[in-house]
């Protein structure tokens, strides 16, 4: 079972080994790895190198990258080395402690440029000095000690002998912490791994040594996550000099899904040149007993380096025109954002013009939301349906108000107690309006409490509608914001106030005197007397002695207390009884409706008349200056100009990505994805 018939990717078709015999070197009639481009090829990766230059990535828009991992000593510096044609950090333990994107570009010029960029430093290197470049600038970057970080060091090779790939190197998995690392250092180095490899965008390249079982890896593992099938994951199995038993069936049984294939290298050993390591590598896959059974499409550097190019190619071009769909989107909302900031304002007369703004269109939501009952502006909190919790209040309020208190004496005590101090020398069939009142006032007095702490908690709740509503209008001009909530919570707190009063006015005014125009009080009235003789007789003459007696709208009352009072007073105590009854009910209807109304007048001034008042009154208040809160308009907030800043900028990346892309997508139209 050969690799070319599983995988299907052919040798490069630039590099022409010339076999004489298989114990001599091997001379290659080019450069050891070579791009085989085309005109399709360049332009891609052109384009996404220039997405990079221009950042698109900070805009949360993934490019296809290759993403190297693999677990600690696999050989991944070696693989990366191979490819790039330079050393890079080597040692015991982590050698690789930040994200290393290497963006190699095969250049026509003779001179290689080498250089590293890394919170926005650009430091310039050579080959003999890259290793040690690479080790101080990731001390910057990640410290000195053994800790890693996830803040990328760019590294760049521009040589005539390389491919152009763009890869990043990640640190080596490692389970136990040695020589000073972290003790989460295997948490650490995982979470960076799986957002690098999680993006459907990223061509994962698997990093396996030869020596180990590929089903124990534990970068196999974390690839299997996000790539179950292995469609996006290329398999590169190091050191098969070390362990060339079994390699073959390990390579074609392919027990862990490896979706792209298998590369089988061998690494550079000691001082080799790289030119020296690929004729070694050449010469060991084509006379070794069991490597050279492997087919040739499967095997070495300079197929690797192809096979790399090409899947990176794939990638670019299907994952184009979402790029540009999402560059489009980003930019439409980005426009969006930027129109609706506030406007610049040069003048007083500008800024005028937006505070009036904001207080129409804040006035304009509280006439909906607190008077007329349309909440489709805040459609899901319940909090906003104004008019709706308000009538929820108004009847919680009702029931609370009318609740029957337990009544803590006993049957007609009060009347008789009161009509007794109130005597006075007169006709004995007419009952004192003194003694009336005065039971009268007891029963205000013991429910004057709730409405004033009704009115207080009607506020309390207007006040948070209100603040909701002046934050949803002047959040874009955080500068005045404060001043405009302040003015909503001094005006509310007037209006509570004043309310209070009015409240505390008409539950008082129910104590002066006893008067209804409802003809339902000479209703119920005549109704609860009807049984009056019936009650009389029951308490005195009845010789069973009951000790209770029905009555409408009491019950069952316990009358047996009453046998020793003198007929005519519990006549005028019942008769009491009965008129205090009949009217409280009117009473407790009154204040409900008094108060009803008075809310609703006092909302509706509040939003056509005071609140316009006192934001007007509050931000020309002479203590600024002359209309010192308008003139804080003509100031633009630190954070309303850096989102503004940031906004600009934005767009302007993103139009120049979506140039870039829409370049590139119309010359690839024409092609399939191969």
């Amino acid at each position: 079972m050969g690799g070319s018939k599983k995988h299907g990717v052919s040798k490069p078709s630039s590099l022409a080994f010339v076999k004489t015999n298989p114990h001599e070197d091997v001379v290659p009639t080019e450069a050891p790895i070579v791009s085989s481009f085309n005109d399709r090829i360049r332009p891609l990766l052109d384009t996404v190198d220039k997405l990079r230059n221009l950042n698109v990535m900070r805009e949360g828009i993934q490019l296809p990258t290759i993403v190297v991992v693999g677990d600690q000593s696999s050989g991944k510096s070696s693989v990366l080395e191979s490819l790039a044609g330079i050393s890079l950090p080597r040692g015991q333990g982590i050698c690789t402690r930040v994200p290393l994107v290497m963006r190699l570009q095969r250049s026509p010029s003779p001179e290689p440029q080498i250089w590293l960029e890394y919170s926005g430093e650009v430091v310039p290197t050579d080959e003999e000095h890259i290793a040690k470049a690479i080790c101080a600038a990731t001390d910057v970057i990640a410290g000195s000690e053994k800790g890693v970080s996830d803040t990328p060091l760019t590294l760049h090779v521009k040589k005539s002998d390389v491919p152009d790939l763009t890869m990043v190197d990640l640190p080596g998995i490692t389970r136990v912490p040695v020589n000073g690392q972290p003790e989460d250092i295997y948490e650490q180095i995982s979470e960076m791994i799986m957002k690098y490899i999680e993006p459907q965008e990223s061509i994962i390249l698997n990093v396996l040594s030869a020596t180990v079982d590929f089903t124990t890896c534990e970068s196999i593992r974390m690839s299997r996550q996000v790539d179950k099938t292995g469609e996006r994951t290329l398999a590169v199995v190091t050191k098969a000099d070390k362990a060339p038993e079994g390699l073959l069936q390990k390579v074609t049984a392919d027990d862990v899904s490896i979706g792209l294939g298998y590369v089988c290298v061998r690494n550079r050993i000691g001082d080799e040149t790289y030119q020296k390591a690929r004729r070694e590598e050449e010469i060991l896959f084509r006379t070794h007993p069991l490597l050279s059974m492997i087919d040739d499409d499967i095997v070495g550097i300079p197929v690797l380096a192809n096979k790399l190019i090409q899947i990176q190619a794939s990638m670019i071009t299907r994952c184009l025109p979402e790029i540009e769909r999402k560059i489009n989107e980003k930019m439409e909302i980005s426009v969006l954002e930027l129109n609706k900031l506030p406007m610049i304002m040069a003048s007083t007369g500008e800024a005028l013009m937006s505070l009036m703004e904001i207080i129409g269109s804040a006035k304009e939501s509280l006439l909906r939301i607190l008077v007329q009952g349309d909440f489709s502006e805040f459609p899901d909190d319940q909090n906003m349906h104004c008019t709706a919790r308000l009538a929820d209040m108004l009847s919680q309020f009702t029931d609370d108000l009318q609740a029957q208190p337990e009544d803590e004496t006993e049957f007609l005590m009060d009347e008789i107690k009161i009509l007794d101090e109130c005597k006075c020398v007169g006709l004995p069939n007419f009952l004192p309006r003194s003694a009336f009142l005065a039971i009268l006032s007891q029963y205000v007095d013991a429910v004057h409490a709730k409405p004033v702490e009704f009115i207080r908690d009607i506020w309390d709740y207007i006040e948070t509608v209100l603040s909701s509503v002046i934050t949803k209008y002047s959040d874009n001009f955080p500068q005045i914001q404060s001043s405009i909530k302040r003015a909503g919570r001094n005006l509310i707190s007037k209006i509570k106030e004043q309310s209070v009063n009015r409240v505390i006015e008409i539950v008082e005014m129910e104590k002066l005197t006893d008067y209804t125009c409802n003809p339902e009080y000479m209703t119920y009235w005549t109704e609860k007397t009807g049984a009056q003789q019936s009650f009389i007789n029951a308490v005195l003459n009845d010789e069973n002695k009951p000790e209770y007696f029905s009555l409408i709208g009491f019950g069952s009352v316990e009358i047996s207390h009453l046998q020793n009072f003198h007929a005519h007073l519990l006549q005028q105590a019942f008769d009491m009884k009965m008129r205090i009854s009949s009217y409280w009910t009117i009473v407790l209807r009154r204040i409900v409706d008094n108060l009803a109304l008075h809310l609703q007048f006092t909302v509706r001034n509040l939003v056509n008349k005071e609140f316009q008042k006192e934001i007007v009154a509050e931000m020309v208040d002479s203590r600024t200056g002359s209309g010192g809160g308008i003139h804080r308009l003509l100031e633009e907030s630190p954070s309303v100009a850096s989102k503004r800043e940031k906004l600009k900028n934005s767009i302007k990346l993103l139009k120049e990505s979506k140039d870039t892309v829409a370049a590139i997508v119309d010359q690839n139209s024409g092609y399939g994805d191969h």
